[in-house]
């Protein structure tokens, strides 16, 4: 089965990622997806990753990536994706461009990713052999000084301790021949090996080297690295002399001459300080205490710089530059340009007192106009005078910034003597002499150069300078990203350089024309190392110039592909070293122990680095890419820090030793940390050599055995740590069970074993080592089947430590007392006690310096409830296995399968699975609601969206601590809530039967495994849910982006059946005409959720017409749409559908608008259906206005027909009438006048009218409530008269029947109406053309007055758009902007003028679009209020008790009318505006892209009702709305429909359909 692993990156624009850092291994496959701010711009994507292994990388090519989709959109790029197939090992970049350009100085955003390299026991010379590989975490690095390694023929032996103590990676410090300070990184020549390994007989090469690594591969299944010193050389190279450009020296860098001048001040000062020429002042040649550095810094103050005037390097010559002054003027030179003021300009060849002005500023500042001079001559003198004011400002100034240089430089140089000779820490020098001076040198220079400071200072000019040249060292604090030699930088002025005294720092410049000698032998030298070894170690790579590094890696990993490239950086910042290792490749970062200040800190260290968390969550094999830390190289100890016998005590090598190797990455550690050296061995300094391997008992040096230190036991730790690493052991658990000990478990999540390790640590030496104390019991889940090795340290009497004179040797006082593979009742060092299925481990006899290792596996229970689950699991289509390895994958469909009990599942089933609130499922009366997590709260969902919503985010961030996984963890609730919820139901019983056969399963498994096993399940089976509920809806959402079909989950969550919140009985006709649904149990369209899901409150008229369309139709679910248009219609009573439909029973008919949605629902089924639905029977509840409540039994079944037209005849006839029971009854709030209803059409217009001030016939219903602030009774909104929207509505009911008329397929043509008392008949196409003659002249204000139709011109504050009303009461209310006439241009763009229509869209733009909304209000207006709350109890009458609902908030399902009327209209304009309709759609695109994101990152997985202003959300909102996500979900279908293709034109790719799923 294909296992491949994708990793999904998602793109934003604008951002830059070379911060981050993404991992991936080859083989993989990252995949690159579009975010929201890209979803309409023309997207190109590149990458510099080879296309496929055989072409060599350029990190200046680029390919192209191409575009795919998994949909068949031909205009929606949600899911579009772009896949680069990992091949090859290194860092690559990758940049895409949002203007359609290639040039990656347009890029819109870039970023890096590293692969991993393959690293193999196998060498070019023997290619039959087997290719064994070695994970970066089963690495075992050990250091080895080569200078140390003596004589080359002596090499095997030596290097034999490394692997007869089980590490399977050498690092060698350089190889090449070094300078004079024998420094083990101070290399005199790159180009060949250090002659010390020569001997008599034989000169050694590189090609011996060679040999040797790879016997070392064949025959110790040892890999070897190097390291690459890059950023300086030898100060005394040969090769350094014959090319000097290659260094920082006072020709290149003229910069560095007064730094140098201070260098060499200062030696001279701390000479004559050792030859006692200062001891009159108070500073000996043994300077040891403050007060002689106080004296230091007095002298140097006072009397030694003044005497050199540094400043002259930085000023000017007044009275030369006042000469040339004058003489321009004299000469009446021209100025040709100028600048605002006069600065100093600097010497480029800082030579004394040569800095200048421009001379043209100068002129045009200074040589002005002086009133009241006598003369030309006292004119230029006054100039002059002026002028050399300024001059002296400018020298006065930089005198200032000079001194303040030499005050850091003394205070730098007084800091470093102290720390030298004062600090305690510090080496205490105690004398200054030449070989030990205050303070090591900045520059280096030929010993011809010696003489005094006045001397030295003419070596600087001319070609002699370039011999003078800079040392390299470290900057405390310093950026790492800036070379701080450069010109602009004052570091060696400041005496900021901690200096390494023997190496000069090396000059590439920025390309390898600027020095080609010196690029050309790095890259030599850098390919001679990578044909060698297997990996590179960058030193000093902070400092090393980036630019400089990639290029000679890039050449390296020519030769070797799959280099392996650690690095130790000391940036202090994680983003910067992510810099570093994305634009190098480094794969490992060296980390170590030592750093540790305690036992605590050091297991922090082991979690941080090593693995993920026992018990975490299984990830899919398409999962997003996530940054990540650097890998580690984990050292106990590196080889330039000081020993832990030392540091801490001799108890504490082996413990800590035993913490590293637990962790879940490279380890390392330096020779000489496993035979117990009690001091430094010093880069420098240490010329002893390293012992050689014995075989024998009690060798003497130079050969040393498995006894010597703590070998043996690091041979066992070794070998642990490889097993660990490649066979699975990839979780990690720290433990602290004391202050000094820590227990570190590593875990297999495949088999469920556990290795655990318990230490003792010692950082300072114990004051009893043979004591125990009181350390916590350990308790283990599972049992313990062996203990794989305990330890003892312990001192002994006898031998003493002497340090031996030629060979580095350890302490022999104290040994390692180690016992393997113990039976669980043998441990002397715990005690074990059974407890049911876990273990206690009690400490008998763990003395500081002890370790216990032992193996913890599943009883026999629990192994086989996992085995259970994985069988469930893998019905899923996961690719499972059993412990042995075998895969598990049931490829049966028989009735217990999970795929057949799915496929039985209707739409209405997975309602209850998926979805359903609390309200709605506490309506069953089985006492389920949704489940509430303690510490969190309750799901949004009762069913497995309720779930996924929360394990959505725990999931990829690991987060075990999450109060979900507390809960799972302490008991079985959730798993038992899961099933049981299902098993009440008939239809999905089986389904909870399935869930708590395996679930179940959860009761006999460890408690910290639960959540994994549980997200496993629940994730499975939602997203095979998932699918299943795709596959029953329409074609259109089949095919569609996860956008579409998000969106259509709407129709899931809202659509269902609710026990207190039923639909009306339907005609018994019903059954066999619908066949495929419950029509005993039709489904009912909830308004939103949680306020309206329930009850009395779930089932609104107009909200489930709005909705309709876009949930049902759009969807598929033709017949659960055609149950829910029957049953509202056989609720007909007065010409009207109910607001409040409350089972029918209850129903409340006070809103003008349900009855024209009702209408245009239909009109839309029949698009989708035919009109059969026409003739269908609907069973009135209601004969007559006057009548009771009538069940249905075929007596009073009408013809959808006939219910239409008495729809419409009532409306026609007009019609006055009081709501029954009118009162507070059924509404608090209404006034009594509010309960007067009336509608009718106004036969002069034949606009359809109703309503009153005080009630709210349409959408915009809220009735005023609060008393304090007198709003109680009064309607926010009343919109009575004729609201655009009915108003367009009902033209578009007319149209469609008019033309089902001329068909025969209506049986009306008209309705009769009264006129002047007299019935007369109107014609469906009368109405509308009366309709459509008026609809201009009584809505449209035009951008221009015009009297002829403007009544009240003063109510008229905007123009160019349509009013919201017609003879409306408040008669103002006519002329407020609000976002409802874009829905009469959608139902009936025929009344609308193309340019007019465009004109009011654009008004309604710039006005009214919010982020996810309309404001649905002009903020113009007096009563504006941007932000909803519906618990304001002030008295504030424009928002006490949400009085603004509807006066300004931005409502979402406007929206959707705007953008269709926008789409709708940009088509018919096109010929006249061409690209009109391209610009439209991207910008609908656009308007669409918040919408995106809030619905992929609700936990209700829908669209809000409302915002407040700007898009901020609202608490009093649904947070989920029916008509919300209908009327987003309408847009992407129009836009579908327009046919146009995206501009990035993505190609389907319909074998990665399987890779879609997104779980969110």
């Amino acid at each position: 089965m294909h296992t491949k692993q994708i990793r999904v990156l998602t793109l934003n624009g604008g951002e830059n990622r070379e911060t981050t850092l993404y991992r991936l291994q080859k083989g993989w496959i990252l995949r690159f997806n579009l975010g929201p701010s890209l979803f309409v711009s023309p997207v190109r994507i590149f990458s510099n990753h080879p296309t496929n292994k055989s072409v060599p990388f350029d990190r200046t090519k680029y390919t192209e990536l191409e575009w795919n989709s998994p949909s068949g959109s031909k205009i929606d790029r949600h899911d579009v994706y772009a896949e680069a197939q990992i091949n090859t090992a290194g860092s690559f970049n990758y940049y895409f461009t949002a203007d359609g350009s290639k040039d990656k100085q347009h890029a819109d955003g870039e970023g890096y990713f590293l692969v991993d390299p393959v690293l193999s026991f196998s060498t070019d010379d023997c290619e039959d052999e087997e290719n064994e590989e070695l994970s970066l975490d089963s690495i075992q690095c050990q250091s080895v000084i080569s200078k140390l390694l003596g004589p080359f023929p002596e090499w095997e032996g030596r290097l034999k301790v490394s692997y007869e103590t089980g590490y399977n990676m050498i690092h060698f410090t350089p190889i090449q021949e070094l300078g004079q300070s024998n420094s083990a990184y101070s290399i005199r020549n790159q180009l060949c090996l250090n002659p010390i390994f020569n001997t008599e007989n034989k000169t050694y090469g590189y090609d011996d080297v060679e040999t040797l690594v790879n016997e070392m591969v064949r025959n110790w299944k040892i890999l070897s690295m190097t390291d690459l010193v890059l950023n300086h050389t030898a100060n005394d190279s040969p090769w350094l002399r014959e090319h000097p450009e290659c260094g920082y020296n006072l020709v290149n860098s003229p910069h560095l001459r007064p730094a140098y001048l201070v260098d060499r001040i200062l030696l001279h000062f701390s000479i004559d300080v050792g030859d006692g020429k200062y001891e009159s002042r108070g500073i000996p040649d043994i300077v040891d205490r403050m007060e002689h550095l106080e004296a230091i810094n007095r002298v140097l103050h006072e009397d030694v710089f003044p005497y050199y005037k540094l400043h002259e390097f930085y000023t000017m010559d007044i009275e030369a530059v006042l000469r040339e002054f004058k003489r321009a003027i004299e000469e009446a030179r021209c100025v040709s340009s100028s600048k605002p003021q006069l600065e100093l300009i600097q010497d480029p060849q800082f030579r004394r007192n040569t800095s200048t002005v421009d001379m043209d500023t100068a002129l045009h500042l200074y040589n002005t106009d002086r009133p009241g001079v006598s003369s030309r001559a006292e004119r230029i003198q006054r100039c002059c005078e002026e002028f050399r004011a300024k001059l002296e400002e400018l020298n006065r100034h930089k005198f200032a910034e000079m001194q303040d240089h030499i005050n850091a430089a003394i205070s730098n140089f007084v800091a470093n003597v102290k720390y030298r000779f004062v600090d305690g820490h510090g080496p205490r020098v105690g004398k200054v002499t030449a070989e030990e001076p205050l303070m090591w040198n900045y520059f280096v220079q030929p010993e011809s150069y010696d003489g005094t400071v006045l001397s030295e200072e003419v070596n600087m000019d001319g070609d002699s300078g370039k011999l003078i040249m800079a040392v390299n060292g470290w900057v405390m604090g310093d950026d790492p990203l800036k070379n701080f030699a450069d010109p602009d930088r004052t570091v060696y002025l400041r005496r900021e350089l901690l200096p390494w005294g023997d190496s000069c720092k090396l000059r590439y410049g920025k390309e390898p024309k600027d020095c080609p000698y010196l690029w050309q032998r790095m890259k030599d030298y850098t390919e001679a190392m990578v044909k060698i070894f297997h990996g590179v170690r960058l030193d000093n790579c902070h400092s090393t110039p980036i630019h400089v590094a990639e290029y000679v890696l890039d050449a390296a990993r020519k030769i070797r592909p799959d280099l392996y490239v650690v690095a130790e950086l000391f940036t202090g910042n994680e983003s910067v070293d992510n810099i570093f290792m994305n634009k190098l490749g480094i794969n490992s970062l060296i980390r170590e122990a030592m750093s540790a200040s305690d036992c605590h800190d050091q297991g922090r260290l082991v979690y941080k680095y090593g693995g993920t968390s026992v018990g975490s969550f299984i990830q899919p094999r398409v999962q997003p890419l996530l940054p990540t830390t650097a890998h580690a190289l984990f050292f106990d100890q590196t080889h330039d820090n000081e020993s832990p016998v030392e540091r801490r005590s001799p108890f504490d090598p082996f413990p800590s030793a035993a913490i590293v190797s637990m962790a879940c990455c490279a380890t390392g550690s330096n020779r000489g940390y496993d035979q117990l050296v009690p001091h430094h061995i010093h880069v420098v300094k240490e010329e002893r050599l390293y012992m050689s391997w014995a075989t024998w008992d009690f060798p003497e040096p130079p050969f040393m055995n498995d006894k010597f230190g703590i070998t043996a036991g690091k041979k066992i730790l070794n070998k642990l740590h490889y097993h660990l690493g490649v066979t699975g052991y990839s979780e990690v658990y720290v433990d602290q069970l004391s202050h000094d000990t820590v227990a570190i478990t590593r875990h297999n999540p495949h088999n469920h074993e556990s290795y655990v390790m318990v230490a003792r640590t010692a950082f300072q030496n114990p004051q009893n080592p043979k004591e125990t104390g009181y350390i916590r019991p350990l308790h283990v889940d599972g049992e313990i089947t062996e203990i794989v090795f305990e330890a003892k340290f312990s001192e002994t009497e006898g031998f003493k430590y002497e340090k031996n004179p030629n060979f580095i040797n350890g302490l022999p006082n104290y040994y390692l007392d180690i016992k393997e593979k113990l039976e669980t009742s043998a441990s002397e060092s715990i005690k074990i006690r059974k407890q049911g299925d876990s273990s206690e481990v009690d400490f008998h006899s763990f003395p500081p310096g002890s370790v216990v290792v032992f193996k913890q596996v599943l009883p026999h229970k629990a192994k086989n409830a996992i085995l259970k689950i994985r069988r469930g699991v893998s019905q899923f289509g996961y690719l499972m296995r059993s412990y042995s390895g075998r895969t598990m994958f049931d490829k049966t469909f028989d009735s217990s399968n999970f795929h057949a009990i799915v496929s039985k599942l209707s739409l209405s089933d997975l309602n209850i699975v998926l979805y359903r609130c609390d309200s709605e499922e506490a309506a069953d009366g089985n006492g389920f609601g949704a489940y509430d997590i303690p510490g969190y709260g309750p799901m949004v969902y009762c069913g497995l969206r309720g779930l996924m919503a929360v394990l959505a985010h725990v999931r990829p961030n690991n987060d075990l601590g999450h109060p979900l996984c507390n809960n799972l963890r302490e008991g079985n609730w959730l798993s038992d809530y899961v099933a049981n919820r299902l098993k009440v139901h008939p239809n999905t019983r089986d389904l909870g039967e399935w869930f708590a056969g395996v679930l179940g399963n959860l009761n006999d498994i460890p408690r910290f495994l639960v959540p994994c096993y549980f997200d496993t399940v629940i994730t499975g089976a939602y997203v095979v849910l998932r699918d299943q509920t795709t596959k029953l809806m329409s074609e259109f959402i089949q095919d569609g982006s996860t956008f579409v079909q998000m969106l259509s989950l709407g129709s899931l969550q809202f659509c269902g059946y609710v026990k207190n919140a039923k639909l009306p009985k339907l005609s018994l006709t019903m059954k066999s005409t619908t066949p495929n649904v419950d029509v005993d149990h039709p489904l009912s369209l909830a308004a939103g959720f949680p306020h309206f899901a329930s009850g009395y409150m779930r089932n609104w008229g107009r909200d489930t017409f709005i909705s309709l369309r876009g949930l049902l139709l759009l969807t598929g679910r033709y017949d659960d749409a055609k149950l829910i248009i029957m049953a509202y219609g056989g609720c007909l009573r007065h010409g009207l559908i109910p607001n409040l439909l409350n089972e029918g029973k209850g129903a409340r008919f006070n809103c003008r608008d349900a009855f024209w949605w009702w209408l245009q629902a239909i009109q839309d089924y029949c698009s989708f259906r035919g009109t059969d639905i026409l003739e269908e029977k609907v069973a009135r509840l209601y004969p007559s206005d006057d009548s009771t409540v009538h069940e249905p039994d075929g007596q009073y079944d009408q013809p959808l027909h006939q219910v239409i037209q008495e729809g419409l005849q009532r409306h026609a006839e007009g019609l006055k009438y009081r709501e029954r029971n009118a009162g507070t009854a059924i509404d608090e709030q209404m006034s009594d006048e509010g309960f007067n209803n009336e509608i009718g059409v106004d036969w002069e217009t034949g606009f359809v009218f109703g309503g009153n001030e005080r009630n709210c016939g349409t959408w915009m219903d809220k009735m005023g409530s609060s008393v304090k602030a007198g709003t109680k009774g009064k309607p926010a909104t009343p919109r009575s008269g004729s609201a655009v929207e009915l108003v367009g509505l009902c033209m578009s009911a007319l149209t469609w029947l008019e033309n089902l008329a001329d068909q025969k397929i209506y049986p009306y043509d008209g309705v009769s109406i009264i006129k002047d008392g007299v019935s007369t008949k109107k014609t469906f196409k009368e109405w509308s053309r009366l309709l459509k003659d008026n609809f201009e002249k009584h809505f449209w204000i035009n951008v221009d007055p015009t009297a002829e139709y403007e009544t009240h011109p003063e109510l008229i504050n905007r123009r160019g758009f349509y009013k919201d009303s017609y003879f409306a009461k408040p008669f103002w209310a006519d002329f407020q902007l609000r976002p409802n006439f874009p829905v009469a241009m959608v139902v009936a763009p025929q009344l609308f003028p193309p340019e007019y229509a465009w004109t009011a869209l654009a008004q309604a733009e710039d006005v009214l679009l919010g982020s996810l909304g309309m404001k649905t209000l002009d903020p113009r207006d007096w009563a504006y209020v941007g932000d909803y709350d519906n618990s304001n109890d002030t008295d504030d009458c424009k928002v006490a008790h949400g009085f603004n609902y509807h006066q300004g908030p931005e409502w979402v399902w406007p929206l959707g009318y705007f953008l269709r009327a926008k789409l709708y209209f940009a088509k018919i304009l096109e010929s006249k505006r061409k690209g009109l309709l391209k610009s439209t759609v991207s910008f609908i695109k656009t308007r669409l892209t918040p919408h995106y994101e809030h619905i992929m990152a609700s936990p209700w997985q829908s669209l809000p009702e409302l915002t407040n202003s700007n898009g901020r959300f609202c608490p009093s909102s649904c947070p989920a709305q029916a008509w919300s996500a209908a009327c987003i979900l309408e847009v992407l279908y129009d836009l579908e429909e327009v046919g146009m293709v995206d501009d990035i034109a993505p190609r389907r790719n319909s074998a990665d359909l399987s890779q879609k799923t997104v779980l969110v």
